[in-house]
C-alpha cells in the first residue's frame, strides 16, 4: 500500500494542511485561520477536524505521519516556543496534544527548516549531502544541512541565519536587535531600503507614486524590469549584502550549494544571480567558484506543505 503525510504549515494568519504522496503530489488541501483561535484547545480540535477532513481523500493510502512547520518550532521537544506572531504565548506542547487525536509519528520544525527538508526530499537538492536553504519571505528563514543532516543544534534553534549581524547599529530588528540582516535582505527589508534610497537621492521614480503601506517587494521588482533606478539599486543592495554574509557562511560549512525561496526568488538575475556575483566577490579564495547559487526546484509549488510532509516521508 503506499504511504502519504499531512504536511503542515502554521502561519501567524492562516493554517494550510495538505496530503502529500511519496511522489510530492498533493491529494487535497485545506486552511483554517490561525489568528481566530485564542485558546489552543480550540485551534487543536479545528487542526484534528481538518485533517480527518483530508484523510478520506487519501482512500487507499497508509497515513505515515504529520510533519508541521511552524514559527519556533522545536525538532527535539515538538513544541512551540515564544512565537511572536502566534495567538498562543510561551511553550506549546503541539505534538503532544495533537497526538491525543492521532495515533502515527508527529514531527515538529520551524518553517524555514520544513523548506530545507522539501528541497532535499523532492527539490533541487536530492542527492546533495551540505546545502544551505534561504527562505526570503516577510523576514530571512534558513536552513542548515551538514553530511546529509539537518543541523538543528543543542536545543533545535540552530540556523537563525536571517539573525546575524549584517549592519552594526542598523536597522531595528523584530527579535530586538539592530542590523539583523533579515532586515536588509527580505521582502520587507528591500522595502526598507527602497524608501531609503527614495530619502536620499532626487532621481524619478515610479516607486514615489505608491505609499511606504502599499509598496511591495513585487513593486519594486516591476519597476526595476522597467529600468527604474531606485529599484534597481534597492535589488542591488539587497544582493551586495546578501552574498556578503552567505560569503562568511561558506568558509564555516563549505556548501555544494545554496538555494534561495520565497517571493524575492522570483527576481531570479536581480537576486539568485546577482547574490552569486557578490558571493564571489567577497570569498575566502579557496572557495571560489565552488558554490552553486540557485532558485529551490520548488518555486510555484506549495514547498511550506511538501517541506513539513517530508519530515515524515
Amino acid at each position: 500500500m503506499k504511504n502519504v503525510a499531512v504536511g503542515i504549515d502554521i502561519g501567524g494568519t492562516n493554517t494550510v494542511m495538505g496530503i502529500v504522496t511519496e511522489d510530492a503530489k498533493i491529494l487535497a488541501e485545506k486552511s483554517i485561520p490561525t489568528q481566530n483561535f485564542v485558546e489552543l484547545a480550540d485551534y487543536i480540535s479545528a487542526l484534528a477536524s481538518g485533517i480527518k477532513d483530508l484523510l478520506l481523500k487519501a482512500e487507499g493510502y497508509t497515513l505515515k505521519g504529520i510533519g508541521i512547520g511552524v514559527p519556533n518550532g522545536n525538532y527535539y521537544t515538538g513544541t512551540i516556543e515564544m512565537a511572536p506572531n502566534l495567538p498562543w504565548k510561551g511553550r506549546v506542547m503541539l505534538a503532544d496534544e495533537l497526538k491525543r487525536h492521532f495515533d502515527c509519528k508527529i514531527v515538529v520544525t520551524n518553517d524555514a527548516k520544513a523548506a530545507t527538508i522539501g528541497e532535499m526530499v523532492y527539490g533541487g537538492a536530492k542527492g546533495m549531502k551540505n546545502f544551505v536553504m534561504i527562505t526570503l519571505g516577510t523576514g530571512l528563514g534558513s536552513g542548515v544541512v551538514v553530511n546529509g543532516s539537518l543541523v538543528y543544534g543543542s536545543d533545535g534553534f540552530a540556523g537563525e541565519f536571517g539573525h546575524v549581524t549584517a549592519v552594526p547599529g542598523g536597522r531595528i530588528c523584530g527579535c530586538g536587535r539592530q542590523g539583523c540582516l533579515e532586515t536588509y535582505a527580505s521582502a520587507t527589508g528591500i522595502k526598507r531600503t527602497a524608501f531609503e534610497l527614495l530619502a536620499k537621492y532626487p532621481d524619478a521614480s515610479k516607486m514615489r507614486e505608491i505609499p511606504f503601506t502599499e509598496l511591495t517587494s513585487k513593486d519594486i521588482y516591476t519597476f526595476a524590469t522597467q529600468g527604474d533606478q531606485l529599484a534597481l539599486k534597492a535589488f542591488d543592495i539587497t544582493a551586495d549584502i546578501l552574498g556578503r554574509k552567505l560569503a562568511d557562511l561558506c568558509t564555516v560549512i563549505s556548501p555544494e550549494a545554496i538555494f534561495i525561496f520565497g517571493g524575492l526568488a522570483n527576481a531570479k538575475e536581480l537576486i539568485v544571480d546577482a547574490t552569486k556575483v557578490y558571493l564571489e566577490r567577497y570569498m575566502m579564495p579557496v572557495f571560489k567558484d565552488k558554490v552553486k547559487v540557485l532558485p529551490s526546484a520548488l518555486l510555484g509549488t506549495n514547498i511550506a506543505v511538501l517541506g513539513a510532509s517530508a519530515l515524515v516521508m
